[in-house]
């Protein structure tokens, strides 16, 4: 008989010197990121689904639609309601769906999983995963294929649970690199107004805030590098008190930082989730930042975790 197969599928181990992650088969989520020991990334047991979705890949939309309805060229799409409370659908298609290895070495992955044709999807896309470390820390490259006859929008986002080592989350300091907020209703999370400018407490992201008693499920948007950047990132940062901690930088494309405070992550309590986004919530009904691309073409972009 064949020993029982976890929730999340195989683990997929790659490492590189003191630097070790370990990648699901289900939904080919980040499951652990550590350097010498040290966990960069919160974890959970295999054999249990994500907690918060800890680790997903966010694909062919991050976050929510309202009602799960949108239109492509006028004609109108009912996609599942996969968060029934909020009678909206949630974080993409290809959290639950089981992804093929296509490449697997010593210190790096990459994953496929295709989007089918589905009710509220009508065109097939073709997305990957790769997952590769070296000295500086973790690289996720994300890459989308259009295989349809026709130009369709969409977007990206990851949902990682960034962690300073051992420090409690409620004394690290959360900075970043965001410019506006989306005003949404407290009870569906749905967008209620455009975005605009931070205001007041909002403030102290740019600069550094203390997370102890923050409580955010919020969606900032005008991420994007610094002016002097010599590699024209979007970077984000959890600090520790001891001043080590780590840093989520990204590709210009992710113009959005969807932060969510956790309080009950299993092992840990206090956590929080730091997910770079192409769009903001409901873009399939806004059109905020949606990525279009026509049949055939591809598109490409990075993310990663790098531990200071």
């Amino acid at each position: 008989m064949n020993d029982p197969v976890p929730a999340t599928g195989r683990q997929f181990e790659i490492a590189h010197g003191a630097a070790r992650a370990v990648v699901t088969e289900v939904g080919a989520a980040l499951r652990a990121f550590e350097v010498d020991g040290v966990a960069y990334s919160e974890s959970y047991h295999p054999d249990r689904l994500p907690p918060g979705a800890a680790g997903g890949v966010l694909v062919p939309w991050p976050n929510r639609v309202a009602d799960g309805r949108w239109v492509l060229e006028r004609e109108p799409q009912q996609l599942a309601l996969t968060e029934p409370d909020r009678h909206n659908a949630i974080h993409g298609l290809l959290r639950h769906t089981v992804w093929t290895v296509v490449e697997h070495a010593e210190s790096t992955i990459v994953l496929h999983a295709m989007v089918p044709v589905q009710p509220g999807w009508p065109v097939p896309l073709l997305t990957s995963i790769g997952y590769a470390l070296d000295e500086s820390g973790l690289t996720v490259t994300h890459t989308v294929e259009n295989l349809g006859a026709r130009a369709v929008p969409f977007g990206v986002g990851v949902h990682p649970y960034p962690r300073a080592g051992s420090a409690e989350t409620d004394d690290c300091t959360l900075k970043l690199a965001a410019a506006t907020v989306l005003p949404v209703d407290p009870e569906r999370l749905l967008p209620v107004r455009p975005p605009r400018s931070l205001e007041g407490d909002e403030q102290e992201f740019r600069r550094g805030r203390r997370l102890a008693g923050v409580l955010l499920d919020t969606a900032f948007g005008g991420a994007e590098p610094l002016p002097d950047d010599p590699d024209e990132l979007v970077r984000h940062s959890l600090t520790a008190p001891s001043g080590h901690g780590v840093e989520l930088w990204a590709d210009p494309v992710f113009k959005w930082v969807q932060v969510y405070t956790a309080d009950e992550f299993p092992g840990r309590g206090r956590a929080v989730a730091i997910e770079p986004m192409t769009c903001p919530p409901d873009a399939l009904n806004s059109g905020i930042d949606l990525i279009t691309l026509p049949p055939g073409e591809n598109w490409i972009a990075q993310w990663g975790l790098r531990p200071f």
